[in-house]
């Protein structure tokens, strides 16, 4: 099921980035335990009345040397496309601009519900300005300010009370949801056809995805499979569509859906940093993930070859090392008999469960073999281990002190648990917690 998504939209320097980062709360700031995972500001998860959603920042979304309406204008469709609910923000301290009035006119035609938040209120003595905020037509006015945190939690009451009431879909938990990710032109339509060939259906727009999303649907060898298609998803003629935070929002719509994420890389270009940002959401998101090499017939090879290639991905793709990679041609049909067994194994393993029994033994042997660390004269102390959830597996160990689990002991336990379960393809998730919690 995907989650809501919310875009904060307005003219520079009403505050967007502020409100932001204040609705994602702390998520930005956790330090990720693998190296190498490209961050970016645009996007991001958050969480309001045990309702999670995803936040699109427009003000982030750079569209190079366009003018200052023009970019405006681009940035608002933009969030018209991707979200359910708009927050369209403006500044209190400066009243009704024509920005602003430019802004209101293209969310007014987009039909999509629009919270309206005045922002930089620091004080009680500053609610008449947020009066005049009346006449833009989107109801009442939220007094808000980003920079003390006031009136956020009457601003995400608003928000939340507008997402869609069915996000569900229909698939039987059985059905393995797969999509293809990546950047223009890496070749995700020709696998999409080369994967499903004659056998393709098209499912009508179901709920929970966008407009112009395709999902094809199909069986192999009594499984039953979904791609959700991000390559038939561009909007031609629209200038933004050529950015690459753009095809960024894209993909993370498809990545919430499905069960497995393939990356999709060309082989004849190799690996661009926008690679790296697409692939570092999946793994964030907690997807299985298989790297997918296409267009392999167009290189010319050695032995070395494909090995050296490999290595280059791993060395790029730090945070994927437990991600197999599979080299194919969508053209040939080279290799390509080989992707659906991988799909199944990874799926397999984002779902696998450990008897605690079983868990605790190959933690204790592990400390035994590395005794955990100290800090300041304190050890820490594993207590007990268990596995609390799938997709992607996530184990929670109860210690004595959790700040005494440092990133690099939580990596040598992952890797045992690796060593002796597998988890092929699946992100594995650590989480300390003391005893009394």
């Amino acid at each position: 099921m995907r989650k809501p998504v919310v875009a904060v939209v307005g003219r520079p320097n009403v505050g967007k980035s502020t409100i932001f980062n204040r609705i994602i709360g702390d998520r930005l700031a956790i330090v990720e335990d693998k190296p190498g995972v490209t961050r970016d500001r645009i996007y991001s998860s958050a969480e309001w009345l045990n309702t999670e959603f995803n936040v699109i920042d427009t003000g982030g979304i750079d569209l190079g040397d366009e003018p200052f309406l023009k970019q405006m204008r681009q940035q608002a469709e933009i969030a018209i496309d991707e979200a359910d609910v708009i927050i369209f923000m403006v500044n209190g301290r400066e009243g009704i601009t024509s920005a602003d009035e430019e802004v209101s006119q293209i969310l007014f035609r987009s039909k999509k519900p629009i919270v309206l938040a005045v922002n930089k209120i620091d004080n009680p003595e500053r609610m008449n300005d947020v009066y005049e905020f009346y006449s833009l037509g989107f109801g009442e006015p939220i007094g808000i300010s980003g920079s003390h945190g006031l009136g956020l939690g009457d601003l995400l009451d608003a928000v939340v009370k507008h997402f869609p009431e069915e996000l569900g879909e229909d698939y039987d938990d059985s059905t393995i949801k797969f999509s293809l990710i990546g950047r223009p032109n890496v070749g995700k339509s020709s696998l999409v056809n080369s994967i499903v060939g004659k056998e393709r259906v098209i499912v009508s727009d179901i709920a929970g995805t966008t407009r112009d999303a395709i999902d094809a649907k199909f069986t192999r060898d009594d499984q039953e499979y979904v791609i959700i298609d991000t390559a038939g998803m561009r909007k031609k003629g629209k200038v933004y569509e050529t950015t690459e935070k753009y095809s960024v929002l894209r993909a993370l719509k498809a990545i919430d859906r499905s069960d497995v994420v393939l990356v999709v890389l060309n082989a004849e270009e190799g690996i661009i940093e926008q690679d790296k940002k697409i692939a570092g959401y999946a793994h964030e998101a907690g997807r299985a993930v298989v790297i997918v090499v296409n267009k392999w017939d167009a290189i010319e090879k050695d032995d070395k070859t494909l090995r050296e290639f490999e290595q280059k991905i791993r060395d790029h793709f730090l945070f994927l090392d437990y991600a197999p990679i599979v080299f194919v041609s969508a053209l040939t049909k080279q290799r390509l008999h080989t992707l659906l067994p991988v799909i199944d194994q990874v799926a397999e393993n984002h779902t696998m469960r450990v008897k605690t029994n079983v868990l605790n033994d190959v933690i204790m042997d592990a400390v035994m073999m590395n005794p955990t660390p100290t800090d300041k004269g304190r050890r820490l102390k594993i207590n007990y281990v268990t596995q609390v959830a799938i997709k992607p597996p996530t184990f929670v160990l109860f210690v004595n002190d959790p700040e005494l689990l440092h990133f690099s002991y939580k990596r040598f336990l992952e890797n045992r648990i690796r060593d002796a379960f597998g988890f092929k393809g699946t992100p594995i998730r650590i989480v300390a917690r003391s005893k009394s919690e």
